[in-house]
């Protein structure tokens, strides 16, 4: 079994040092850092913009994995590519074509993602698997961190895994809230790739992120 791509969520780290929490969780191991964008309108809560993401990038050479929990978000796309985004993931209840919001990240030079709420099912994104790049699976509801983990996800994943696998498909599958080292390990089983997770890195403070990371990476051996 693969070893899962950790992208800590920034979403958990001390706001008031965050250059310096992307740069731990860099030195710290990690394979991503994730930037999770809420406007609280799509969702109810508000954190950072594109100048936030401009000003973290220096800190960081490691794929800046953005989510994007904002409607609309086409007026947006540009600003966060221009910024660092190296994944702009957005979902697909946030725009009317997503198909075309899907073209015009690939037209911005990167890679595109599609994020699946809980109660969204796979088979809404059918016509959309050859355009992307990424799938996110929410494994809570999107808006807030530490939250716990909906195992019903995990039917998700693997049909996803499933599909992506029959077609041929090069796209990665994430999953997103309350993953931790014993959901990670289900979630590897049911067939994820990329593992977000925010509480479960940066808890215990900077020493403790290495360690974090590793128990979370671990869980696919």
């Amino acid at each position: 079994m693969a070893r899962p791509l950790i992208s800590p969520s920034i979403l958990s780290a001390d706001f008031a040092r965050l250059g310096e929490e992307v740069r731990a969780i860099d030195t710290a191991g990690c394979d991503w850092i994730h930037v999770d964008v809420m406007d609280g309108h799509y969702v109810p809560n508000l954190t950072i913009g594109p100048d936030v993401v401009k000003a973290l990038r220096p800190h960081s050479e490691k794929t800046f994995d953005v989510h994007l929990m904002v409607s609309p978000v086409d007026q947006w796309l540009e600003s966060f590519a221009e910024a660092g985004a190296d994944i702009i993931t957005i979902h697909p209840e946030a725009g009317p074509h997503a198909h075309r919001t899907v073209q015009a990240i690939r037209g911005l030079g990167k890679k595109a993602g599609v994020s699946l709420n809980p109660g969204t099912h796979e088979d809404s994104i059918d016509y959309l698997l050859e355009d992307i790049d990424l799938i996110l699976v929410m494994s809570v509801n999107p808006g807030f961190g530490g939250q716990s983990f909906i195992h019903s996800q995990l039917g998700k994943i693997e049909r996803l895994r499933g599909t992506i696998d029959r077609a041929g498909l090069d796209i990665q599958i994430e999953v997103d809230g309350g993953v931790n080292p014993d959901t990670a390990k289900l979630c590897v089983q049911a067939g994820a790739d990329v593992l977000v997770a925010g509480s479960a890195t940066f808890k215990g403070g900077e020493a403790h992120y290495a360690a974090n990371i590793a128990a979370l990476r671990g869980s696919g051996v």
